[in-house]
């Protein structure tokens, strides 16, 4: 019997490490106990009961409509900070701006928090002082935050793949007459779209998942799930935070192998070659 070698056994330890805990949450999602630490037989109560839930489910729509807008604001300023520091070599300020832009990455997150919570007390009183507005905290703080600190992240992602790009075909583009702006729309996006996405990804797990900077900024009715999760916690685990963090482990499970199996296929279809040139190979000469 061949004996696992080093490699392996640190592979699986690695993963069991990472996976065991999940399995052991979704196991006790089924548990028919309202205590979690004993074993009641199975039964699927708690998942029922998380439409009953009002609270929890306001607070998973709340935080996924927060990640969503977030992640796409994050792609947005992000690409077109990774573009200004990868393709725009000279410019007065670029040292000073690449470091604003990854700051956030080494910051803690309660300083960030803080300081954006002093920055929105500061401006509800400048706009209630000078044109009477109220400006409370709540979703668009929260969004505000996020986008923050994910631009940093996608900006890392966008720009070490601008950097590995040959700029030959953008340049045989604008050479052709295709102006900056549908050189970058048409030629560039297409070819970075893998690390957008990435990014996209990225931004949308770090805003579902954050809990320090939305307890600074959040307001009254803008409670996200982790912050509910946190304050339930607090008092015990409930049943119901087993089930609904079950569902979204399988739904982002669900949502990774599709995007791999998306990822797989266009991969492959690159790799063939074009079907002028398989026709040749089968015509005998």
């Amino acid at each position: 019997m061949r004996r696992p070698d080093f490699s392996s056994v640190v592979l699986w330890l690695g993963l069991l490490f990472i996976y065991l805990p999940m399995v052991i949450l979704v196991i006790y999602s089924f548990n028919a106990s309202r205590l979690v630490t004993v074993w009641g037989g199975w039964s699927i109560h708690w998942y029922l009961g998380l439409l009953d839930n009002t609270q929890l489910m306001n607070a998973v729509k709340r935080s996924l409509q927060i990640a969503f807008y977030t992640a796409t604001a994050a792609v947005a300023l992000g690409t077109l900070a990774a573009f200004a520091m990868t393709r725009i070599q000279q410019f007065r300020g670029r040292t000073l701006f690449s470091g604003m832009v990854t700051a956030p990455l080494v910051m803690p997150e309660v300083i960030t928090g803080l300081s954006l919570l002093l920055l929105f007390v500061a401006l509800a009183q400048v706009l209630e002082f000078f044109l009477g507005v109220t400006f409370d905290r709540g979703m668009l703080t929260i969004w505000i935050a996020h986008t923050t600190f994910s631009v940093a992240y996608v900006a890392i992602v966008v720009s070490s793949r601008l950097g590995e790009l040959d700029q030959s075909i953008e340049e045989a583009a604008m050479d052709l007459g295709a102006p900056p702006w549908k050189t970058f729309l048409l030629i560039t996006v297409p070819m970075i779209a893998p690390s957008i996405v990435a990014g996209w990804l990225l931004s949308f797990t770090l805003s579902l998942d954050d809990l320090v900077l939305a307890s600074f900024v959040s307001g009254p009715g803008s409670t996200t799930l982790p912050m509910e999760i946190f304050s339930a916690v607090r008092l015990g685990v409930k049943p119901e935070i087993n089930a609904i963090a079950s569902v979204i482990l399988f739904a982002v499970s669900v949502f990774t192998l599709l995007m791999w199996f998306i990822f797989r296929r266009a991969d492959k279809r690159s790799q063939l070659p074009p079907p002028e040139e398989t026709s040749r190979r089968r015509t005998p000469a």
